[in-house]
């Protein structure tokens, strides 16, 4: 009989303590889920039909994986009977909807229902022990990222301060773009926040070093954060380092996606992420023959609008000593030619001289051999960067530096730290 699948959850959420063997049948709490995705959306009994009672695993590994690409072809409206019970939950504020980036090909429209982000914001609090302490309790945050950020919509206009405010949570930007922030809107940012006295700040990772470099140059402190979220995209270890010389606070992670919801959680660059039980299953797929480097496919818990199953992110995870480091895209990640050795951001930051501090980074290459480091700093890069890059890449790499004053994000208000050439 061929082994189950990996799963990255607790034994628990699977029903189990680990120690047993996994046996022919799924555990009964991903059944039951995925039976009530096949009863929620008509979707998937169009792509696969549902097994028999108990679902085994040779059924399960039969359904096919769905794809950003999928979803995007066959539009949101797919996942429901009748669409027009949904437009008219839209206008009775019963479900909501949110565009995200999807794929090259269009955007992505998610419908969710009311609250269903609320409550996968508090059950990821109570998964990591710096935000649990807030996650049943009223407390005050402040939100730097790109403006469609989340199913609680940042604004698109120059709203006025309490316009902004949403059950304790300010959103402070009003573009996507941090890097042409004139020093006005920095002036408006830094000043809502010491007024606010967040207990915690949450942010998109670029734009809350820019924000730390606002702060500085400001010669402010706001002594209130308890708590700085990196999420919305992955941090580099400058970003944390510079965010941390302005909110000297304990960083953690939060890792999701509009249409999925939030997966994993850990303690920033403490390789401890775990998966967030009570909002997804998340299954491993071996990647690229790599030892402990695995693909997830997502099915998500409790959802009724536009559920999950199998959902592939396109997202590479290590599992580590004390749970899994997210190493970013796919398409975001190098593959060393001498020896196939995965180049993540991680290594990138390993690479990078103790000395050197920027704001921002973007290793791009534009060559089979040529790569270019693009930095945002206050200073110049110190003479042996490029060449410890080099190292890193292998392959003869030829890295060449380019200083700037601004590194222009895509379309979505994104930023990537490692751009390899499309393979």
């Amino acid at each position: 009989m061929e082994a189950a699948p990996l799963f990255a959850n607790a034994p628990a959420a699977l029903g189990g303590t680990g120690s047993e063997e996994p046996g022919e049948f799924l555990p009964a709490a991903l059944e039951t889920e995925i039976r009530r995705i096949y009863e929620r959306s008509p979707l998937y009994g169009r792509r696969f039909a549902l097994g028999g009672d108990p679902l085994s695993w040779e059924w399960y590994r039969d359904v096919p994986a769905l794809s950003k690409q999928e979803i995007v072809r066959h539009g949101h409206e797919a996942f429901f009977e009748d669409y027009r019970v949904i437009e008219r939950g839209l206008q009775e504020k019963k479900f909501e909807y949110e565009s995200t980036s999807g794929t090259t090909a269009g955007p992505m429209t998610v419908i969710m229902e009311d609250g269903w982000w609320n409550e996968q914001t508090r059950r990821a609090y109570r998964a990591h022990p710096l935000l649990a302490p807030f996650a049943d309790t009223p407390h005050r945050k402040c939100v730097l990222a790109p403006v469609g950020c989340s199913s609680n919509l940042c604004p698109y206009e120059d709203h006025p301060f309490p316009n902004r405010y949403f059950d304790g949570t300010v959103y402070l930007n009003l573009s996507s773009d941090p890097f042409v922030f004139p020093e006005a809107e920095w002036d408006r940012i830094v000043t809502e926040l010491q007024a606010v006295k967040p207990d915690i700040i949450e942010g998109e990772p670029i734009y809350l070093s820019l924000l730390a470099r606002a702060v500085k140059k400001r010669q402010v402190s706001v002594p209130s954060v308890k708590v700085v979220i990196l999420t919305y995209g992955k941090a580099s270890l400058q970003h944390s380092r510079r965010v941390a010389e302005a909110f000297p606070a304990p960083q953690v992670d939060l890792y999701g996606s509009t249409e999925a919801g939030y997966i994993f959680v850990g303690t920033a660059f403490k390789d401890d992420s775990r998966v967030i039980d009570e909002n997804a299953f998340v299954e491993l797929a071996p990647y690229r023959g790599t030892p402990d480097v695995f693909q997830i496919y997502v099915t998500t818990r409790g959802r009724e609008a536009m559920p999950l199953l199998r959902y592939h992110t396109g997202d590479i995870v290590r599992r580590c000593a004390q749970g899994y480091r997210l190493l970013g895209r796919e398409g975001g990640l190098y593959f060393r030619e001498s020896d196939g050795a995965i180049i993540s951001p991680t290594e990138i930051d390993a690479a990078i001289p103790a000395d050197f501090e920027c704001w921002h980074y973007s290793l791009v290459q534009t060559g089979d051999a040529r790569w270019d480091f693009h930095y945002v700093a206050d200073g110049h890069a110190p003479k042996d960067l490029d060449t410890a890059l080099a190292a890193a890449l292998g392959g003869g790499a030829r890295v060449n530096l380019f200083r700037r004053r601004t590194i222009t994000p895509a379309a979505s208000g994104k930023f990537a730290l490692l751009k390899p050439l499309a393979r």
